[in-house]
């Protein structure tokens, strides 16, 4: 008997996770029966934050590179800067807007609209910004030919050289933000209608749990 009795914990444990994979199963399959237009937009509309992410991350590379006066070794700092926030941007928003809408975890339209303008401003254009720097730093210490200050005054050196770029791209953070929050809103708007499809076999209510 007590053998059994240590048993049952886990196999109790193990019907939340089977409810769990069953209701992202049946979230899937109801979003297979939404129109095609639905699901290119909430498969596809991220890449258009990302590409802007991108964009704000050659722009910062871009600035940094006329501002120091560096010419060497355009493609191998730019490529990065094009590739990584694009990833960066992309990923973040699949973790934290659509797979949550997916599963069912993610049912409040403000916390989405929240999220997704979030990752827009920050993971959409500060951090190609910010990630635009330490690069350059590297390339200015080898290629550039603007003296560089000594270690004593160089955090002040690189706030006064980044200022500038940071006040450019802050419009470009507020329009990823927009961006981002009604791609947040439009697919939180697909995934309610995905929940109201006729002939659905479950309480909507409960795929929301």
């Amino acid at each position: 008997m007590a053998g059994r009795e240590l048993l049952e914990p886990p196999s109790s444990l193990e019907k939340p996770k089977a409810g769990k994979f069953n209701k992202i199963e049946i979230l899937q399959q109801m979003f297979e029966r939404l129109p095609v237009a639905d699901q290119n937009f909430f498969n596809h509309g991220p890449y258009a934050l990302a590409f802007n992410g991108s964009l704000c991350g050659v722009i910062a590379n871009s600035f940094f590179r006329r501002i120091l006066n560096i010419s060497q070794a355009a493609f191998a700092s730019t490529l990065p800067m094009a590739v990584i926030p694009f990833i960066t941007t992309f990923v973040a928003y699949q973790g934290l807007v659509n797979q949550p809408l997916l599963s069912g975890d993610l049912n409040c339209a403000t916390c989405a609209m929240v999220r997704a303008g979030l990752v827009g401003s920050i993971a959409g254009c500060a951090y190609p910004a910010v990630l635009a720097l330490p690069l350059n730093i590297g390339l200015a210490t080898r290629y550039s030919k603007t003296p560089l200050p000594g270690k004593e005054t160089a955090v002040r050196f690189w706030i006064t050289v980044s200022r500038p770029l940071f006040k450019k791209i802050s419009f470009i953070a507020v329009l990823q933000a927009v961006l981002g929050i009604y791609l947040g809103s439009r697919q939180h708007e697909i995934y309610v209608k995905m929940l109201q499809l006729p002939g659905l076999s479950h309480d909507p209510e409960e795929l929301k749990e």
